[in-house]
């Protein structure tokens, strides 16, 4: 089987195919990606002489390029966006050209190779908020009320998937996944950023009253969610991907990386909030429990020391990335 990965050399992406190609070795894997900014293949070394990985540097908007690397493909993962709230405030419009036209652009040519799945990355983003006093989770039947630039084009990807699937007959899955973390991620973010600044000896920037609650998502166990729609997913099906089932601050986050690694909590600093900052998501994902049998492997305690204990060991890695953060 051959699979078509876009943003292979993201976070995300480089550890699916990681993980696909230890437990696939037989596969063949072909990386596009436009290695902008958080696009790194340091993060693929382990596997960059292998004969069934190949990489082709290429941008999702640009048809011939998308119809010149999923030739031949049976499958396409679709990890290709950008992905930064502040950016998309920053500047939208990179947001819709890439998280819309893009997605669109693969859509076209997965239907003109016949491709049997087309498999879409999505984010609880697209749902909106939740009040932080609320019993209620984001499900695969809540309305999505996106509150950001980049939730807003996510979610307009997610109605093209849709759309293609029920005009055009074209297998589609897609996984709306709560806040990733673990190693290769980009240090913009807020776990490894907390990580990397303490280990500087830096202060933790925290927005507002630092109440805001996530999801979080080890990130090998999303590879595993990923793995457990391709191979059981219905076709036509999204499927809500999480990794709590407990609420958890983002306070509460940066005092757990504090403890870790044995600083006092004087290196927290409250910072402005973010304009139009969502207060809450949590995740119901009970669906693909009760479906497919996948579950997180183990609990937030041991994948933060995990992730603690990643970058700690790799900061040539990160040190270098955050010169680009700055």
């Amino acid at each position: 089987m051959k699979l078509f990965v876009t943003g292979g050399a993201g976070f995300i992406g480089s550890n699916f195919i990681l993980y696909w190609m230890k437990k696939y070795p037989n596969d063949k894997i072909v990386n596009f990606d436009k290695l902008t900014y958080a696009g790194n293949l340091e993060n693929l070394t382990a596997v960059s002489n292998n004969p069934n990985y190949y990489f082709v540097k290429g941008d999702i908007c640009n048809k011939k390029e998308v119809e010149e690397g999923m030739d031949g493909s049976d499958i396409v993962v679709n990890f290709a966006a950008e992905s930064h709230v502040d950016r998309s405030i920053t500047d939208p419009s990179i947001f819709a050209k890439t998280n819309v036209l893009g997605t669109q652009v693969l859509l076209e040519v997965a239907l003109k190779y016949k491709i049997a799945r087309f498999h879409h990355i999505s984010t609880d983003e697209v749902f909106g908020t939740l009040p932080l006093d609320s019993d209620e989770k984001f499900n695969e039947q809540t309305p999505k009320n996106p509150r950001s630039p980049y939730a807003a084009t996510k979610a307009a990807s997610d109605h093209l998937l849709n759309a293609y699937n029920i005009t055009y007959g074209l297998n589609t899955t897609i996984t709306n996944c709560s806040n990733n973390y673990g190693p290769y991620q980009f240090p913009e973010k807020l776990i490894p950023l907390a990580i990397t600044n303490l280990l500087e000896g830096k202060k933790v920037p925290v927005y507002g009253d630092g109440k805001y609650v996530r999801d979080w998502l080890y990130v090998n166990d999303h590879c595993r969610a990923i793995d457990a729609v391709l191979k059981n997913g219905i076709v036509g099906e999204v499927y809500c991907v999480g990794g709590l089932n407990t609420d958890i601050s983002n306070l509460e986050i940066v005092k757990k990386i504090i403890k870790i690694l044995g600083k006092d909590e004087g290196s927290i600093e409250f910072v402005k909030d973010r304009p139009g900052h969502d207060r809450k998501y949590a995740v119901d994902w009970r669906k693909i429990k009760q479906e497919l049998g996948w579950e997180p492997k183990h609990d937030m305690e041991f994948y933060l020391e995990e992730t603690v204990k990643w970058y700690k060991n790799n900061s040539s890695w990160w040190k270098r990335l955050k010169k680009v953060v700055e």
